[in-house]
């Protein structure tokens, strides 16, 4: 008996920020379009785009000292600095259109202002910091960024970070306003009511559980109806896999060459938050510091002051962990089940070049709740264990790939796979993410659409005014953009929070 298949345009996996951010784009450029999404729990943004599941959001280079790496020769190299900023000033741009075209409401839901501060100490850190924000300061993108060693400004800008701070360490901070806290979490929930209104058909408790080509060009995509018991057949023109951790497995379903000589490496994280809200009320910005010597980059510790279902928090870490599954609600299998003739290789030799992080995650994952006090206590020289509750973080399975780098490198962010034809698109890897999401489904439109973008430039550029223009280069247009997105996202005028 022959299968009966669903046909549509669209089908996105995962009921993420990205899925989310890519059907909002193509309900503006194509509405006639169908799109059907498939997300195996309950409800919208509850894995990796979920406000428990990730820190410091709302990242746009402003603050977060892995984005402008030192050079040997000592200088700061400040281009995935600028490339960060680029990118998540076209995402409040088309939040801005969202809100503008009254298709989204309660911005002050999902984003906040909020100071970005980097605090760093010794000597070498104090040096390095005054060198990135010489570097930094004259660019217009971080227009507004202050630098202070004085230990009364300090006080002043951080009185939670330096009351009871003892001994005479060099100690340094840059500060800019013009910083926001997202939560993506909301923004997620909120674009899904959108989509819903739009007529696209959100599936909830539907696993997908294969992915393969059929004789006509199209995608043939099993879905498991978890209430209903039953296995659906659906097929589309366009598949994006947007399935946090889970897209690995997703891809590797499609047989695509570009899935081939891919892995991945999950690992997971902790934070603590704060439980005594006087303590929350002492500090009010998003603080970055160093990583440890020997440590991966998104070990940086941040202590960040977050709005969480309408009411400001407090989160320090992260801490590093290890477990095999692929999403928290994944399995214990994940990891083995992602090894494949074709990317054993790669595995091996990122296993062989990647020991000091094993180690790493390994000290992690042995630390008790007092050593993670005495990380926090660099921070906070006064925290009290007592004020503070553990927090598990979501799973983040960063990519390994072969690169010009050699075999198996370990890559730290945000990856894009696509086919050759643009008929399938699949979204890995981690930060900066969520804060990039709409440079990023923007340039998996262009790759997959390429017949259309012509078509649909006038309205790419009517949502996103700065796409494909370097802000930078035009601080004019820069100064018109910041102005109307502030404007209509809630960004002014807001009362300060006195601490």
């Amino acid at each position: 008996m022959s299968t009966k298949y669903e046909k549509t345009d669209v089908i996105l996996i995962g009921a993420g920020v990205m899925s989310a951010t890519l059907g909002s784009l193509l309900k503006e450029l194509a509405p006639d379009w169908n799109i059907k999404v498939f997300e195996q729990l309950d409800k919208a943004g509850e894995e990796s785009s979920n406000e428990w599941n990730n820190a410091g959001t709302g990242h746009s280079a402003l603050c977060e000292l892995n984005y402008t790496p030192q050079k040997s020769d000592g200088s700061v190299d400040i281009k995935k600095a600028i490339n960060i900023n680029e990118q998540f000033q076209l995402s409040k741009q088309f939040w801005s259109y969202l809100v503008k075209s009254n298709l989204i409401s309660n911005p002050e839901d999902f984003i906040m202002p909020i100071p970005h501060m980097s605090l760093v100490m010794g000597e070498d850190n104090v040096d390095f910091l005054k060198k990135r924000f010489e570097a930094l300061s004259n660019n217009p993108l971080f227009d507004g960024m202050e630098y202070t060693e004085n230990p009364e400004t300090l006080k002043d800008w951080l009185p939670l970070v330096m009351e009871g701070r003892k001994g005479n360490e060099p100690i340094a901070a840059t500060k800019i306003d013009s910083g926001t806290d997202v939560n993506f979490g909301a923004l997620t929930r909120i674009l899904f009511e959108h989509l819903q209104k739009q007529n696209v058909e959100v599936n909830y408790k539907h696993s997908v559980s294969d992915i393969k080509r059929s004789n006509d060009g199209m995608w043939e995509v099993k879905v498991h109806d978890l209430d209903g018991c039953k296995m659906e057949y659906h097929k589309a023109k366009f598949v994006f896999i947007g399935a946090g951790g889970a897209s690995l497995h997703l891809l590797q379903a499609t047989g695509i060459p570009e899935s081939k000589h891919v892995g991945g490496f999950p690992v997971s994280g902790l934070f603590m938050v704060c439980n005594n809200q006087e303590v929350v009320e002492q500090h009010h910005a998003k603080v970055y510091g160093k990583a440890k010597l020997g440590a991966p980059p998104m070990s940086v510790p941040h202590l960040d002051t977050r709005y969480i279902d309408n009411k400001k928090s407090l989160l320090f870490g992260p801490f590093a962990g290890f477990s095999p599954k692929f999403l928290k609600t994944g399995s214990n299998m994940d990891l083995i089940a992602s090894v494949k003739p074709n990317n054993l290789l790669t595995l091996l030799a990122a296993g062989a070049k990647e020991m000091k992080l094993t180690k790493y995650l390994i000290q992690q994952l042995m630390l008790s709740n007092e050593q993670r006090l005495e990380e926090l206590q660099e921070f906070i020289p006064n925290a009290k264990l007592e004020d503070w509750d553990i927090v598990v973080a979501g799973q983040r399975v960063q990519v390994i790939k072969d690169t010009d780098a050699g075999k198996g490198t370990l890559q730290f962010g945000t990856e894009v796979i696509t086919a050759e034809d643009g008929s399938v698109a699949a979204l890995l890897g981690a930060s900066p993410g969520a804060s990039t999401a709409v440079k990023v489904m923007l340039d998996i439109i262009n790759r997959c659409f390429p017949e259309r973008v012509q078509e649909w430039q006038p309205k790419i550029k009517e949502m996103v005014p700065s796409y494909g223009i370097s802000l930078m280069e035009n601080p004019d247009l820069l100064k018109e953009i910041n102005a109307s997105t502030s404007e209509a996202l809630g960004l002014v005028n807001k009362e300060p929070i006195h601490n």
